[in-house]
């Protein structure tokens, strides 16, 4: 591929000009996230898809899942970010659905599994403030990450500019029996701060987790 085809590739995939030489770098100071918590990732991979809702290996798991996520999208081909990607189950779920899939992760190894998966547009990066054109998604997408963010409110507000103007910001959280996670009501809250919708909707259906829940799991999804 020549220079001007990989320019063209990577203003495809939405990578802001001063991140798109940094996407195959592997130290330096790009990365914002702990290398600790890189590490510890890169040590969960192997084992990560063993959770049902991680891996969707189960046929019944993965189709409660495209019966949860799809219908929260804009129809295909819709172009998504899919921040926080993990082996990249959903991204792949919502590339099989017709949509353009940007996956991004911050664990190489996670990111091989996704590649061999067959997922496509992978990059490494930071999801609390990763390396993306501002207003060029339709859907920025983010699964069990946001609890985790030291400063919640302003990685929400660094999503939202992702977002071109009638774009939709799309998150699975949870409070769980663990103790860690984020309620549905702060999580709403956050959110309005940026914009002027969100709507919850519980996920107590045992088939999306391959067991029954009791604690607080729930989709939140912002229109505008």
């Amino acid at each position: 591929m020549g220079k001007t085809a990989q320019q063209s590739r990577k203003r495809d995939l939405g990578l802001h000009p001063r991140e798109r030489r940094a996407q195959h770098t592997t130290g330096g100071r790009m990365w914002r996230v702990d290398e600790d918590a890189r590490r510890m990732w890169d040590e969960h991979a192997g084992t990560f898809d063993e959770q049902p809702d991680h891996g969707l290996l189960d046929p019944g798991v993965r189709a409660a899942w495209a019966g949860v996520l799809l219908p929260a999208l804009p129809g295909p081909p819709a172009r998504v970010a899919d921040l926080g990607c993990g082996t990249g189950s959903v991204a792949l779920l919502l590339a099989d659905a017709g949509h353009d899939v940007t996956a991004l992760d911050f664990s190489p190894r996670m990111l091989a599994l996704a590649r061999r998966k067959g997922v496509r547009n992978l990059l490494r990066g930071d999801a609390a403030n990763p390396p993306l054109l501002p207003s060029s998604f339709d859907v920025v997408f983010v699964r069990h990450l946001l609890w985790a963010m030291p400063d919640p409110a302003a990685t929400i507000g660094g999503w939202v500019r992702l977002l071109r103007p009638a774009g939709r910001l799309v998150l699975v959280e949870g409070r769980w029996s663990t103790g860690a996670g984020i309620p549905a009501g702060r999580c709403r809250e956050l959110v309005l701060r940026h914009r002027r919708s969100a709507t919850l909707r519980r996920l107590r259906d045992p088939r999306l987790w391959g067991q029954d829940v009791t604690d607080e799991r729930y989709l939140l999804t912002s229109l505008r």
